[in-house]
């Protein structure tokens, strides 16, 4: 649609650059018309008349009709309509129309509303020149833009896709949508929208550009981490087999670091690790920090030893809005005035700090530390995998990453129940969040893969996982959701079917947490006992069955004890598979690769040692 222009109304209906015509007894002419035959010397103007009972213009116009076209809109209505979609020069009223009054008001309105829109909005000519724009997007622009091209005046952007020729695509008459990457790394959703004329032909195209920096940072934040995991697993086992513990230690640092200031844009990062022995906070990275606050003694006490002793005493997060009157701040880097401090933790166990400082007051946002938070989870783990491949000097490889399968999982499998917690909750409500917790779900469970696939490098089997993978092919790969509260059952279901059997194994403490997950997961066998603190054997089952209902539900208990009769009553719903604990390893087996209902286990022999036990 052609843009209105301002209305101002005074005595007549007047449009912005336009020359105005209205009907009044007081009103010279002559100036009116010698501005008019001096428009006809280069164009004949065309003058749009709102016409109607109450007007009583005819000798006006009969002296314009000479030098000027008329064109008359019967309604207020009709002459919106005309002066969207066709040029005039002069617009002709009566003032004392209440629709003009009306009308005119709205046009107003709107004007106001798009000026001060947050989103840049632009009218396009077919060859790329901008013919209006408001406020927004002159902003991003650095100033008025009416006659440049759209691309110029952005300072020529990078086009990410999807479509890469988007005014091209919509001059074929079809809406289009992509990604500008802008001067001063502005990310710009781009929306292009033809508008056509009576003949079909686009006549001007009309550009929305939202605002989408903040969205593409945090997606580049969270890819971080990941990145660095899956570079560092990347090489060969025959590279990773010249490297020493101190090599791969070097190797990652260096990865964060790349990463930390390329894609999380911090250029002031400070990494401690807890010396278990003597408490203290010992430098493991650091970039842009004093070289008085690199050699700071710092030890895990909440007095005297400034935010990162307090952090990694505590526990807890530490928001610093300003460096100058906050007391537990010790300088760290030089005009630093805010600084997010975050406990690098496994489990309960912290493990380490990781801080950023900035030199504006209030610099980081309570959205940055809640995403500084999720990093430096898959940051410790990472950083805890190497704490363990240190043993590898004094153990077997099998043994290494058994450990590491051991340490990581459960801490992982905590921040994939939160983030589907958190999921479950702002999914169907708000899009954008849903999708960025979506991505820390998947980035969780990559981190974890690249955990496992660098102990394998480290130490390679020529078998595959191992032995017991060559003999039961059917577990590789299985989607294994175990819920149990005893922390025990779960770590040896990420060592047996994790480890041995290769396995995807992920763990609940509880029935609300395995419900959600399996409401927003995908599984093949879900293993729960029937004992949760918060369901009962037969509550979980059905909840189970509801949520997943082409996965395989098996039941867990201790062997002859069911107080509620969960088990009677599950078996007359469909269940077929029955574990009492303890049980063979060989008996989850027949469960896991059995689809028919196996006979149900006693108790185990005395002669079969591998059980798995509460």
């Amino acid at each position: 649609m052609r843009p209105l222009p301002r209305i101002s109304i005074q005595h007549w209906h007047q449009l912005e650059n336009f020359p105005s015509l209205s009907y009044n007894s007081t009103v010279e002419t002559s100036t009116l018309t010698h501005n008019i035959a001096e428009k006809a010397l280069s164009q004949r103007p065309r003058i749009l008349v709102f016409d109607g009972p109450a007007m009583n213009s005819g000798p006006f116009l009969e002296r314009c009709q000479a030098d000027c076209d008329i064109v008359r809109a019967k309604s207020v209505g009709e002459g919106l309509a005309l002066l969207r979609t066709e040029q005039f020069e002069g617009v002709y009223a009566n003032p004392q129309d209440p629709a003009i009054w009306e009308r005119a008001g709205s046009l107003l309105q709107a004007d106001y509303i798009l000026d001060v829109l947050g989103d840049g909005v632009a009218l396009v000519h077919p060859d790329l020149r901008i013919t209006w724009a408001n406020t927004a997007l002159e902003k991003w622009c650095g100033g008025p833009v009416k006659g440049r091209t759209f691309y110029e005046a952005l300072g020529s952007p990078n086009i990410l896709g999807p479509d890469y020729c988007p005014f091209h695509t919509a001059l074929a008459g079809k809406p289009v949508t992509t990604r500008l990457h802008c001067r001063d790394n502005l990310y710009l959703e781009l929306n292009v929208t033809p508008v056509c004329d009576t003949t079909g032909k686009v006549s001007q195209l009309i550009s929305l550009a939202h605002d989408v920096t903040a969205l593409v940072q945090q997606q580049q934040k969270l890819d971080a981490l990941h990145k660095a995991g899956r570079e560092l697993a990347g090489l060969s086992a025959e590279q990773l087999a010249e490297m020493s513990v101190e090599e791969r230690v070097e190797l990652l640092k260096h990865n964060i670091r790349r990463f930390t200031h390329d894609l999380l844009h911090y250029d002031v990062v400070e990494i401690r690790l807890l010396n278990r022995e003597t408490g203290q906070l010992d430098p493991l990275l650091e970039e842009g920090m004093t070289e008085e606050a690199g050699k700071r003694a710092l030890y895990a006490k909440a007095e005297g030893n400034g935010v990162t002793g307090y952090v990694a005493a505590s526990g807890k997060s530490y928001l610093c809005s300003d460096t100058t009157t906050d007391p537990l701040y010790l300088l760290g880097s030089q005009g630093a005035r805010s600084s997010v401090t975050v406990p690098l933790s496994v489990g309960d166990q912290v493990i380490g700090t990781f801080n950023v400082e900035s030199p504006q007051v209030n610099g980081f946002t309570e959205q940055d530390l809640q995403f500084c938070e999720i990093f430096s989870r898959e940051l410790a783990a990472a950083l805890h995998t190497l704490e363990l491949l240190s043993a590898e000097k004094r153990t077997t490889a099998t043994r290494s990453v058994e450990a590491i399968s051991r340490e990581v999982a459960l801490p992982v499998d905590e921040i994939l129940a939160s983030a589907t917690a958190v999921l479950d909750r702002w999914i169907g409500m708000e899009p954008e969040m849903a999708d960025r917790l979506k991505l820390i779900l998947a980035n969780a469970r990559a981190i974890k893969q690249c955990i496992h696939k660098v102990g394998e490098d480290l130490a390679p089997r020529p078998t595959g996982l191992s032995g017991a993978t060559k003999t039961h092919p059917k577990l590789h790969g299985l989607r294994v959701l175990v819920a149990d509260n005893d922390e025990r059952v779960r770590r040896s279901a990420h060592s047996i079917l994790g480890g041995k059997f290769g396995c995807i194994v992920e763990t609940a403490r509880d029935g609300r947490e395995a419900l959600t997950m399996a409401r927003l997961g995908s599984y093949d066998v879900i293993l729960t006992d029937i004992r949760l603190p918060d369901m009962n054997g037969h509550e979980v089952y059905c909840h189970m069955r509801a949520a997943q209902p082409d996965a395989r539900v098996i039941l867990m208990t201790a062997f002859g004890y069911d107080p509620a009769h969960s088990i009677v009553k599950c078996r007359q719903e469909g269940l077929r598979h029955v574990l009492y604990k303890p049980f063979r390893v060989d008996q989850l087996v027949d469960a896991l690769e059995n689809d028919g209902p196996p006979p149900v286990s006693h108790a185990p022999h005395a002669s079969t040692p591998a059980t798995v036990q509460t």
